[in-house]
């Protein structure tokens, strides 16, 4: 039996989702709790390898097994067994022909960023920070050079395992609130800091250091060296992986204010 599951995760304490000799990632914890539920060794697919230190609030996976289980033991009981900062959102059977990675049509990441003089206390490891407040339109202006179906090696990190740099962004949004600024993008998938490269180039432009034409050139020159840095992992949540309606998977609660979930 395939079971799919709907996961969010607060990834500051772990060493990303792919499971690591460390034993310290969200896929190790995962495995292990649903081991207990199901009396023997399980091994989930997740739709979205996230690094260390990012979050999720729309992960999908998946996972075979012979135990028969109430969905809500696949849940609840899997909960009683994770760190408080996983949960299993719900659970469901699917087709054997499920895959939550290939299967997937699209994905969507938002990157939170707080734009203040002072770094973020509370917020700390929720969130991204720059040192000043950014101007909105000009990074709405340069966004639009990524839109469609382009070669992202500017924005790829050097370890990227990814076989082709092409890639169909699909939509870039970017909105304030407060001193926050939401960086909103979809698209078939990522490559590796390809979201965080491109909001350190949006940064850029939106503090005046760089004019909105240089994104586009930054993408034509398919070279990461003329690129921003990495911005911290600390500000990306994968919120939503997209799949077609045929496989009836279940919505996600919105559990943190103004960050939007579909």
């Amino acid at each position: 039996m395939r079971i799919a599951l709907g996961i969010a995760y607060d990834g500051t304490g772990f060493n990303g989702w792919q499971s690591q000799p460390s034993g310290n990632t969200v896929q190790d914890r995962l495995e292990a709790a649903l081991g207990e539920i199901a009396q023997s060794p399980v091994r989930i697919a997740g739709a979205g390898r996230t690094d260390a230190g990012v979050h999720a609030v729309g992960q999908v996976a998946h996972f075979d097994t012979d135990a028969v289980r109430p969905d809500t033991a696949w849940v609840r009981g899997t909960n009683a067994h994770l760190p408080e900062a996983i949960a299993v959102q719900w659970a469901m059977p699917v087709a054997a022909d499920f895959d939550a990675r290939y299967s997937a049509r699209a994905r969507r990441y938002v990157y939170l960023l707080y734009g203040h003089p002072v770094r973020p206390s509370v917020a700390a490891g929720k969130t991204g920070w720059f040192h000043a407040p950014l101007e909105p339109v000009p990074m709405r202006e340069a966004s639009q050079a990524l839109l469609g179906r382009h070669d992202f090696s500017a924005f790829r990190s050097s370890e990227c395992q990814a076989k082709t740099p092409v890639r169909t962004l699909s939509a870039l949004g970017i909105r304030t609130v407060g001193p926050y600024v939401m960086f909103d993008m979809t698209a078939d998938a990522f490559l590796h800091h390809m979201v965080r490269n491109i909001v350190g180039c949006l940064v850029y432009v939106g503090s005046g250091r760089q004019r909105p034409e240089w994104l586009h050139e930054v993408l034509q020159s398919r070279d990461r060296r003329n690129a921003a840095p990495t911005m911290s992992a600390s500000g990306l949540y994968l919120v939503q992986v997209r799949y077609e309606s045929r496989w009836s998977l279940p919505g996600f609660p919105s559990m943190i204010p103004f960050l939007p979930v579909e």
